[in-house]
């Protein structure tokens, strides 16, 4: 077990990745020379609670959101579990089972359910950058058989004009939630990249947002959305920061993680104190944040069963 101080830096060649084992396995950095590529902590990062709400906590980095994005009361085989506000894993510690100068492996145990998740992570250089390579492992070691959603949660700090880019096939999305009905109500579903509602057809005709270009922090923007299920070319989603040189484009198997959400926070969120400014595309197994939300979407594991997907972070340098 590490000491609650212990970081672990894994690095390849002016890139380099902090995790911090004892605080839910954070990646609380994520550099490029003298540029920090994740949205750094709004609070002291300190110890979590089971009632802790993300926005309690330092809401920054990258975390993983298992077996819920969204709290609320599940049915399983075993009886009611009631999930917790964006999953379980941020909460804990997690093990490191092994290390290397550019690669770390560790894992966790969710609270509400017999549900481990081991994550490996492999930095690298590459003729255009660095990419981060990154494999996951679920395995179910209870008795019954048991729902489960995951969603990455990497949060990458922008800045006003940058650019979110998506498959082409994209051409709208749903709202989770939208700050002030911004976008509409949960439910509805809007365009991309020009935010004009798709699913009303009679109704008055109204501003459409572009939403493709970062806006400033005083806006106070803050939209949760959510794609279709894509099809295996389109695992991808871009951010571009002309101003540093710098483009990531996370890239995920469409066939076991089938959705991309997309959390568009200009200043918008939490309602009090320091407010994020980031943008994060978070591959996902569900099109909604609620474990409870149940569909054709909907995954299972058995007991002793064990599931296995991956996602890539590429860093590339742009004129």
């Amino acid at each position: 077990m590490t000491d609650g101080n212990e970081k672990v830096v894994i690095a390849a060649n002016g890139c380099l990745l902090t995790v911090q084992p004892e605080f839910g396995g954070k990646v609380s950095s994520l550099r490029v020379h003298d540029h920090e590529l994740l949205q750094q902590p709004l609070r002291p990062i300190r110890k979590r609670s089971t009632e802790m709400a993300f926005e309690e906590s330092d809401a920054s980095g990258w975390d993983e959101c298992l077996p819920t994005v969204a709290a609320g009361t599940v049915e399983t085989s075993a009886g009611s579990v009631q999930t917790l506000d964006h999953g379980d894993l941020w909460r804990v510690p997690w093990r490191v089972l092994g290390r290397d100068p550019d690669a770390i492996t560790m894992s966790a145990r969710c609270l509400s359910l017999p549900l481990e998740l081991t994550r490996s992570m492999m930095l690298a250089e590459t003729a255009a950058g660095w990419r981060l390579r990154t494999l996951y492992s679920l395995r179910n070691f209870g008795p019954h058989r048991l729902p489960w959603s995951w969603a990455a949660h990497p949060l990458f700090a922008c800045e006003a004009g940058d650019r979110i880019v998506l498959p082409p096939s994209i051409q709208r999305l749903r709202v989770e939630g939208s700050r002030g009905n911004r976008l509409g109500a949960a439910g509805d579903w809007i365009g991309w990249p020009r935010a004009a509602a798709v699913d009303s057809p009679g109704s008055p005709a109204r501003h459409a947002p572009e939403l493709s270009v970062a806006e400033t922090a005083a806006t106070g923007y803050a939209e949760k959305l959510f794609s279709e299920p894509l099809s295996s070319a389109d695992g991808w989603s871009t951010l571009e920061r002309a101003n540093i040189g710098l483009q990531l484009t996370v890239r995920f198997d469409a066939q076991v993680t089938p959705y991309l959400g997309l959390w568009l926070c200009y200043g918008g969120w939490p309602e009090t104190g320091q407010r994020q400014m980031c943008v994060a595309m978070e591959p996902t197994t569900a099109p909604t944040d609620a474990l409870a939300n149940m569909g054709a979407w909907s995954r299972w594991i058995e007991p002793g069963g064990t599931t296995y997907w991956p996602l890539d972070i590429e860093i590339e340098q742009i004129g």
